[in-house]
């Protein structure tokens, strides 16, 4: 995947292509039915596979101080947009320059005249411009008028239900990961760098890989069972472990973050990129009374995490 950021300075190779637009936070089952819809597409018409998007996501940019709602760091997105075949990643900024285009300034200046889409696909609730106020109806007139292609590709359900990154939100905030999973079509994923923490878990005898969880939504505080993908370095493969998501009550630390202990691993992840997929909540965070009654509960916690992954 080539991964351009300014629409104003684009080569020549990365013209042309067949786009998705939209924030595609989470890429959920939803999004992927955009994309596989802009690959078709793209295949007819010989030309590349991409999405256009926006860092920081357009609601960071307008209300910085409201809660984490993201469910996709700009790593994450890009990992798996990787994975589902994309090939040019048009990840634009969004500033006040850019939030502040018409719909039609949009259309020209950056699907025309910046990037050269050949073809766009969006989805039916698709809105953008100026406080958004213009849909997919006024894109397929600008493309009309403007020699791009528009295909707007209809909302997805599922059980009845309609696929929101809304619904997977609260899905993971009531601590039902198997939920968000089958609206995802993947399991959700906390992707980061492993940073050094207290180094508690090692003197207890469960040493944990760190990772931040900041300017994301915050699952139900607890305990999990995961997959752990490591991504980088000497240890790059896939693991089984149990993670603990919240703030540590047991001993004062109100900063949220992840820790994940990794089941018959040997070595040092710090620095190491990680990706790790929620399977199923255990338990909720809590206080101990001692450090003897929290061993014996990380290791009830071990044997229920590697009873579900077996």
């Amino acid at each position: 995947m080539r991964i351009i950021r300014d629409y104003q300075f684009v080569n020549d190779a990365d013209r042309g292509a067949v786009a998705a637009i939209g924030n595609f936070d989470g890429v959920h089952l939803g999004h992927q039915a955009v994309l596989l819809l802009t690959g078709e597409i793209a295949r007819e018409l010989s030309c590349p596979v991409g999405v256009l998007t926006f860092e920081p996501h357009p609601r960071e940019f307008f209300a910085p101080d409201s809660p984490p709602f993201r469910l996709m760091n700009s790593e994450a997105k890009t990992n798996r947009l990787t994975k589902l075949g994309v090939e040019r990643l048009y990840e634009i900024s969004f500033n006040a320059t850019q939030s502040s285009l018409s719909a039609e300034e949009f259309a020209q200046r950056v699907i025309l005249d910046g990037l050269g889409l050949r073809h766009v696909v969006v989805g039916a609730d698709f809105c953008f411009g100026k406080d958004r106020t213009s849909d997919a109806a006024d894109l397929s007139a600008f493309g009309a008028k403007m020699g791009f292609g528009v295909t707007v590709a209809p909302l997805l359900a599922t059980g009845g239900v309609e696929v929101s990154s809304t619904r997977i939100r609260q899905a993971l905030s009531d601590g039902h990961p198997e939920e968000a999973a089958r609206m995802l079509g993947h399991l959700h994923r906390i992707d980061g760098e492993v940073i050094r923490g207290d180094q508690r878990g090692r003197e207890l005898g469960y040493p944990t890989a760190n990772m931040s969880i900041a300017g994301l939504h915050p699952p139900k505080f607890g305990v999990y069972a995961v997959r752990v993908e490591v991504r980088d370095g000497p240890h790059a493969g896939d693991y089984d472990g149990v993670a603990s998501m919240g703030v540590r009550p047991m001993f004062g630390i109100n900063q949220p973050n992840n820790e994940t202990f990794v089941f018959d691993f040997k070595g040092d992840l710090y620095g190491s990129h990680l990706s790790v997929a929620l399977v199923s909540y255990l338990r909720p965070e809590k206080k101990f009374e001692s450090l003897d009654a929290l061993i014996a509960q990380m290791d009830r916690d071990s044997a229920a995490a590697r009873a579900v992954l077996a």
